[in-house]
């Protein structure tokens, strides 16, 4: 179900009607089946891969904690796990029968849903009973680290078992050999990167001791499954979220109308803006033709505008929706392109995937406390790892490294160094070069193959200034509803204050609104597109 769509208009008003006259406990559960609702509609076979996610974490984090779980709270979440697993399998058995034998093996078919559901249950009994023994080494430690591999075998098997196999047979054929390596037909179940870093960092909080666990198997399942993030985040901490989902929460005036303007403003970007230039950057990227060095500068500025436009939307139409029910969830955007250096890009850009990364990953790691060379180390193989996050394709695997690199070589020419206040043109000049350092990225994370990022980067240095032109030009309602935005977010810049338009005079406001609600319904003519985040 997409943000953009009709089913969403019709979905998000009955819920929220039946969430307003609901008390604490109903609104809970209303949102849980809501959520899983919203996630069984992009492919219900999905719910089982998120109910196992659930279960995992759910007793793990008790375990962690008090090192022991009750028998209801045991039964509880295997019951679930299991009942998934039988639902998948009516929902899936073929209405003509079938024969074992022939049937193939799937990661979402008759043979792995069965065996995950089977390899569950002897892990959980497992589970009970390390948790009644006494042992030397730490069991906290057993417990999280289950909890940290169990999720990443999933997340990894569904979206790298592929990208691995192909990677491996290209090696053999490069040296000579001849193989032909076992695939399988495997379906990205949508989301899974996100709810999968979510509950790790559940799980992880929980061992350091910086949030207690939820005994309420249903109220954990919501902080898993809640629908308005859960496809493309942003990644919530539990201490954040958790709270408002275990205690009772109302609607102010001021969370209402700020809801519904982050809805009409992410609708802007998506349809106005991301969906107006997609054909545009599409006809460069996506071409067999002749391609100019303009076209390629055109088309990565696009991409910049468009990917920024479509991910912020659906944060915003998300952070929109969650105030509308009375839960706050994080920005996971603040005016990015301003960013002068890489280090401020990644305290701007994805906010909670970057902060998900420096306290998961790179602090662990050691960050820049044991010299510089174990920091740039550091730096490099957090945002390898997080281009790998993005998908199992090389072109992330070399945009992770290009991030790393720049990080890299900004922290060496800055550390130590007293940062004298630049004058306002000399700011402006460093965020415009910085833009395009990151535009050069993007070419790096749009690009269809490795062999797509050598002829671009090729043209770039050495076809200039071919200003023949054969991209598609963009839709007039891109063309109005970039200045636009680029003068929102300037004056947002300039005033430090995201609620700065609340300042303005009723009459201009009331021109603006008007002229962003014409803009948005003159970009109802272009086809709707899946957000792009949602293929990570």
């Amino acid at each position: 179900m997409l943000f953009n769509s009709i089913e969403f208009f019709i979905f998000l008003p009955t819920v929220l009607i039946l969430y307003w006259v609901s008390n604490h406990t109903t609104q809970n559960r209303l949102l849980l089946a809501a959520s899983y609702l919203f996630y069984g509609l992009w492919d219900i076979r999905f719910l089982f891969l998120i109910v196992l996610s659930t279960g995992i974490d759910y007793l793990i984090g008790l375990l962690i904690d008090r090192a022991k779980i009750t028998r209801h709270q045991y039964w509880k979440a295997t019951s679930w796990i299991f009942g998934s697993a039988i639902f998948y399998l009516l929902i899936t058995w073929p209405s003509d029968g079938f024969n074992i034998s022939q049937v193939s093996i799937n990661p979402l078919g008759l043979k792995i849903i069965p065996g995950l559901a089977l390899a569950w249950g002897l892990a959980s009994l497992f589970l009970r009973d390390i948790s009644r023994k006494e042992m030397a080494i730490d069991k906290r430690k057993i417990y999280v680290g289950i909890s940290i591999s169990s999720n990443l075998i999933i997340l990894c098997f569904f979206k790298y078992f592929n990208f691995f196999i192909d990677s491996a047979e290209e090696v053999i054929h490069s040296l000579g050999g001849d193989a032909q390596l076992y695939q399988l037909d495997i379906i990205l179940p949508v989301g899974i990167s996100f709810y999968t870093f979510q509950t790790i960092s559940y799980s992880i909080d929980i061992y350091r001791k910086q949030v207690k666990p939820t005994g309420n198997f249903l109220d954990f399942a919501l902080f898993v499954a809640y629908f308005p993030q859960l496809v493309a985040g942003p990644i919530e901490r539990a201490k954040n979220l958790l709270p408002r989902i275990l205690y009772p929460r109302s609607v102010s005036y001021e969370q209402a109308t700020r809801g519904v303007f982050l809805i009409s403003w992410g609708l802007f970007k998506k349809i106005a803006i991301a969906d107006s230039v997609a054909a545009s950057v599409n006809s460069v990227y996506n071409t067999t033709g002749a391609v100019s060095w303009l076209d390629v500068i055109l088309a990565t500025v696009l991409f910049a505008i468009q990917i920024y436009c479509d991910f912020s939307a659906y944060s915003d139409i998300a952070r929109g929706t969650s105030k509308l029910l009375g839960i706050e969830l994080m920005r996971n955007f603040n005016l990015p392109y301003f960013a002068s250096n890489p280090s401020e890009f990644w305290r701007r850009w994805h906010i909670s995937l970057s902060s998900w990364l420096r306290d998961y990953l790179y602090i662990p790691l050691g960050g820049n406390k044991h010299g510089s060379l174990k920091t740039y180390r550091n730096l490099s193989i957090t945002m390898l790892l997080g281009g790998l996050w993005h998908g199992a394709a090389w072109n992330f695997i070399l945009w992770g490294g290009y991030q790393g690199a720049i990080l890299s070589i900004h922290r060496f020419f800055t550390i130590n160094k007293k940062r004298a206040t630049p004058s306002g043109f000399i700011s402006g000049l460093k965020i415009i070069l910085f833009f395009a350092v990151t535009c050069y990225g993007w070419l790096l994370f749009r690009a269809n193959s490795v062999s797509q990022i050598i002829d671009f980067t090729s043209i770039l240095l050495f076809q200039w200034p071919d200003m023949s032109i054969h991209i598609k030009r963009p839709p007039l309602v891109a063309m109005l509803s970039i200045p636009l935005l680029f003068l929102y977010e300037i004056i947002e810049y300039k005033s430090g204050n995201i609620l700065f338009y609340l300042r303005t005079r009723r009459p201009i406001l009331g021109g603006v609104v008007a002229y962003t609600l014409l803009l948005i319904a003159m970009g109802l003519s272009n086809e709707p597109t899946q957000f792009i985040y949602f293929q990570f």
